[in-house]
């Protein structure tokens, strides 16, 4: 179970990335002409389907999407704030992208440190903080009927993946906790920044496919 050390700062980064990631999710579903309630469904999907997926695989049931209301409404909120303003939000796209790279960051940290205080092994830990800062991301994109972001070349998955393996091995040399988010926001954060601004990509197959 996790320790009380972690508790509240977990639950205070986890809702602020739940709120970025659902801005993200509800601004796809407008950009593709859907209503409210779809807006409101993959801002649901996007800021809390990650979590949900590390939650059910290390044995933290039920997940603290069902458990605690601060987890469902705090992505409804940003899915009505999207929607409502979304012409607002649709012109800060650096803003928009910029916040979703923090939501990256501060999920695959607090992805990974949960799942240390459950038990889970390093390696394991790792990729549980990963697939709680892309999860939501790849539910969202499918719903959505496109391809999901992190299969199109976008370094997305390999920061989160440095991110969270940074705060893994930090916190078991015995760091503090701050020292050890700090360390793995910092590394996943400063990686997708690079990538965004120098136009970094993911390895991609040259030339025709021959199928």
């Amino acid at each position: 179970m996790p320790t009380t050390e972690y508790a509240t700062t977990l639950v205070v980064l986890d809702l602020v990335g739940i709120f970025v990631f659902a801005v993200t999710g509800a601004l796809v579903a407008v950009r593709k002409h859907l209503d409210l309630f779809a807006a409101l469904v993959l801002g649901g999907v996007t800021g809390l389907g990650g979590g949900f997926i590390r939650d059910v695989l290390i044995g933290a049931t039920p997940p603290a999407a069902l458990a605690d209301w601060r987890y469902l409404i705090v992505p409804v909120a940003a899915g009505l704030v999207t929607f409502a303003f979304h012409p607002v939000v649709g012109r800060l796209e650096r803003v928009v992208t910029l916040f979703d790279a923090f939501g990256l960051a501060l999920f695959c940290v607090t992805g990974a440190l949960k799942a240390v205080d459950y038990g889970v092994g390093p390696v394991p830990a790792a990729l549980m903080g990963m697939v709680t800062a892309i999860g939501g991301g790849m539910i969202r994109d499918v719903l959505a009927g496109r391809v999901p972001v992190v299969f199109e070349g976008a370094l997305y998955a390999t920061p989160a993946l440095a991110g969270a393996a940074v705060a893994v091995v930090l916190d078991r040399v015995g760091l503090p906790l701050g020292v050890v988010a700090a360390a793995g926001f910092g590394t996943c954060l400063g990686w997708r920044l690079l990538a965004l601004v120098r136009g970094w990509q993911a390895p991609m197959p040259k030339g025709p496919a021959n199928v």
